[in-house]
């Protein structure tokens, strides 16, 4: 059959007030840039009008501006779930306009399809290439595209011809089974394929196309600098390390990265390291530093979730495609971030800390407690499940007036638990093995900023003939109440 060929404002006329939108992509990569903006303007003109006009906003993860950064400035998020990272809309969660639940990723589209967000209304889709019989071809970024488009009562296709058709075998697209029919999932390395190179879609939930050529809306990253480059280098000098030990197999392990800064100046300490081979990636985020160290070698494969890269490094990619058509796979987040996958593969996993207490809990989403910065994304899909589970962050924040190490976390996303080794530029603190006294004595000592290990050791000797957890709940949190006070965390006096 044919499709109808929408505008983007013919496209938002078909989504209502109190709607449940999912879209697809995961990150910017692959996420709806010209339909969300259409809707946003429709809101405008609804609440001109006096009338109601809000949706509930369901994506892979987080989005471009044209998207949640649209929406947000226009009023017309009812709530928004899983994950994000545009500003205006973190300031609208945080000052109480947007209802935001944080979620795993691996887990968001199977709970759509338990029903426990209600009809998904309905759902915007990527794509660069559309058969009559309804076979899509996505293009950057998969999400939550299969299960979207299968629950969703109404699909609108936004055909993206940034994109080319011929990416047809870059994606493997699977959903598996719902309890009590779920069968495991046969992904044994990153390259196993087990599902469709497109997604299928009853042709006729299809409303129509609206064509455009927009980019992603993907910035690059800050350069490597001297701190980034350090934990880098520690992080590479661990690996390498657990190699020389027996520990990790020589042969070594597929790794996942978290995304930013840091994740890029890590995954190029690796690539670098004549310690350690050359690697396969089985991650969330494909990001920038994958593809210069794939060019190099350097990665073999890397399985991912999308493509989250500059316009430019992606029209790189689609011009060598033939380099890369067998070095790349991308999947929906309930298989990229599975977490029966990440343990049978044996992942490395690497993400990066807001900060981290001294027994080793780790804040991956919230400042001071209490102000939502992105979410928790697919860290704790990863590291509960690893081989090895490493986080990464700066020892001091604010030019020093935060350190990034403190007693008690202000809020907490992975416990002790999960937490096997925590790097900042200062140094490595290996924490398997070890009782909690032993933990906070270990990260002091290799993981705190010259300017806080007396100020943590102080906090220590308060602690002294506590039971086995040595943690004083009547100072936990004077250091964040200290620079909530004065401005800086070095004014902190236990007295």
């Amino acid at each position: 059959m044919s499709f109808k060929i929408l505008t983007p404002e013919e496209a938002a006329s078909y989504i209502y007030h109190d709607a449940t939108v999912a879209f697809s992509g995961f990150t910017p990569a692959g996420s709806p840039k010209v339909v969300p903006k259409a809707i946003a303007a429709r809101a405008e003109a609804e609440h001109a009008a006096g009338r109601e006009f809000k949706i509930g906003v369901i994506s892979g993860a987080s989005t471009g501006d044209s998207l949640d950064g649209s929406l947000a400035r226009a009023n017309a998020v009812k709530f928004r779930t899983p994950y994000q990272s545009n500003k205006d809309l973190r300031n609208s969660i945080n000052s109480g306009g947007v209802e935001y639940f944080d979620m795993h990723l691996s887990a968001l589209a199977q709970e759509m399809r338990y029903g426990f967000f209600g009809d998904i209304d309905v759902a915007v889709i990527e794509a660069a290439d559309i058969s009559p019989n309804g076979e899509v071809v996505l293009t950057s970024g998969v999400g939550i595209s299969p299960t979207a488009a299968r629950l969703a009562k109404r699909v609108i296709i936004e055909l993206n011809k940034k994109h080319p058709a011929k990416i047809k075998g870059l994606h493997d697209i699977y959903e598996p089974l719902d309890p009590p029919y779920r069968k495991s999932i046969p992904v044994h390395t990153p390259e196993m394929r087990i599902g469709d190179p497109v997604l299928r879609i009853d042709p006729a939930k299809i409303m129509g196309i609206v064509e455009n050529d927009a980019p992603d809306e993907t910035g690059g990253f800050a350069p490597v600098d001297e701190v980034t480059q350090k934990i880098g280098d520690n992080v590479a000098s661990f690996l390498a390390g657990e190699i020389g030990k027996g520990i990790i197999p020589k042969e070594f392990l597929p790794i996942q990265s978290g995304v930013g800064n840091i994740a890029n100046a890590v995954l190029g300490s690796l690539g670098s390291n004549p310690e350690i081979p050359p690697f396969k990636m089985y991650t969330e985020v494909i990001q920038e530093s994958v593809i210069e160290l794939m060019r190099k070698g350097e990665i073999t494969f890397a399985s991912g979730c999308s493509l989250t890269v500059s316009p430019p490094v992606l029209e790189g990619i689609y011009e060598d495609y033939d380099f890369f058509k067998d070095k790349l796979v991308l999947r929906p987040q309930e298989i990229s971030n599975n977490p029966e996958l990440v343990r049978q593969l044996g992942l490395i996993t690497i993400n990066t800390a807001i900060e981290a207490d001294i027994f080793g809990n780790i804040n991956s989403t919230h400042v001071l407690g209490t102000k939502m910065m992105n979410g928790i994304g697919g860290s704790g899909d990863f590291t509960r499940n690893s081989f090895l589970s490493v986080f990464t962050c700066p020892s001091v924040a604010k030019g020093g007036a935060i350190s990034a190490i403190v007693p008690l976390v202000s809020h907490q996303d992975h416990s002790e638990h999960s937490v096997k080794v925590i790097i900042t530029e200062q140094g490595v603190a290996d924490l398997r093995g070890k009782s909690p006294r032993q933990r906070a004595e270990a990260i002091i000592e290799n993981c705190v900023h010259p300017d806080y290990k007396d100020v943590l050791r102080g906090y220590l000797k308060l602690t002294e003939g506590a039971p086995q957890t040595p943690q004083a709940l009547n100072a936990a949190f004077k250091m964040h109440i200290e620079f909530l006070t004065s401005g800086d965390m070095k004014n902190t006096k236990w007295e």
